[in-house]
């Protein structure tokens, strides 16, 4: 499948049974919910997706089951996360073995890799394959930055095309844009940073709390890029305290504790990852009720016709 890097793609949740095993139901249902809302694409096996928990076997589950729910409407990105390059290839031709459309890579983990190291990882694996690549840049939480220089040489591979570009530090959207111009596509990865990064330029939004609320997400997106941008902003201020929920280490069961109040999911983790307790679950909870019950009436986002622009 051919596709643009643009829109609203979800990084997806993975489910689980109370006995640990994938609630493949939940998540269809999940699935299922996100495209009735129009998103633009699945990223499976993130962080949000609990990857490092999940057996080589549950990734491939993962991935033909999506491929089988989606039935070609929209792409299926498989995330790339490993320790060591090999392992990463190996990933890699089971992603494209069981269907996946695009990869979204991060760089090597928990090894602080070098420049000339991280540029040598991803282009070793972007050469093992034909599959269209996203670099995840998150030096926050994996302490290696992807910067415009060693963007230069990545992008001389054809296959590497796009950034989820989470430095939380939004100036770099324009930093890249001015240097890449459209031959590098923009994703936002920054739940409470996203309609600020589209405005600006960004293309797309791997979004997290479009877990829990789809609808909502996509409705930002279509209405800021069709050039509504007040009734965009009012949707995007009711969702701001559900968004940072999204920025937290515990961001997996904050995410599955409001796909439980919207109906979209189960809250269970897989260890070493613990439900949340005590005061911080009372707390996140109440952001969650809070949203529920302010939750805005929707414009007809699916339909939207442009604002024409000068």
């Amino acid at each position: 499948m051919k596709f643009n890097w643009e829109g609203v793609m979800p990084a997806v949740t993975t489910k689980f049974k109370a006995d640990d095993t994938l609630d493949l139901e939940k998540f269809t249902l999940n699935i299922e919910a996100q495209i009735e809302a129009g998103v633009h694409g699945i990223v499976l096996g993130g962080s949000l997706g609990e990857a490092s928990t999940l057996t080589r076997h549950e990734k491939n589950i993962l991935i033909k089951e999506t491929v089988k729910i989606v039935k070609g409407k929209i792409p299926v990105i498989m995330t790339i996360a490993e320790q060591t390059t090999s392992i990463a290839v190996e990933a890699v031709k089971d992603a494209k073995e069981n269907g996946a459309n695009g990869l979204m890579i991060l760089p090597p983990m928990r090894y602080k890799s070098t420049d000339r190291e991280t540029v040598a990882y991803f282009k070793t694996i972007a050469q093992s394959t034909s599959l269209p690549i996203m670099i995840y840049n998150n030096p926050i939480d994996y302490k290696i930055e992807v910067t415009v220089a060693m963007f230069e040489e990545l992008l001389q591979l054809d296959n590497i095309e796009a950034v989820k570009e989470s430095t939380r530090d939004i100036i770099n959207i324009g930093r890249l844009r001015n240097r890449f111009g459209d031959d590098l596509k923009i994703l936002t990865g920054v739940d409470p940073l996203a309609l600020e990064s589209l405005l600006i330029g960004a293309d797309g939004w791997v979004a997290g709390l479009v877990c829990a609320f789809p609808k909502e997400t996509v409705a930002i997106y279509e209405l800021a890029k069709a050039g509504y941008v007040i009734e965009a902003t009012k949707i995007y201020r009711w969702f701001l305290p559900l968004l940072e929920l999204d920025i937290s280490p515990q961001l997996v069961q904050n995410i599955k504790l409001a796909e439980v109040a919207t109906g979209l999911g189960t809250e269970n983790v897989r260890a070493p990852r613990l439900p949340l307790t005590g005061e911080e679950r009372n707390r996140v909870l109440n952001i969650i009720a809070d949203g529920i019950k302010s939750r805005p009436q929707l414009p007809d986002y699916k339909n939207l016709i442009a604002v024409p622009t000068a």
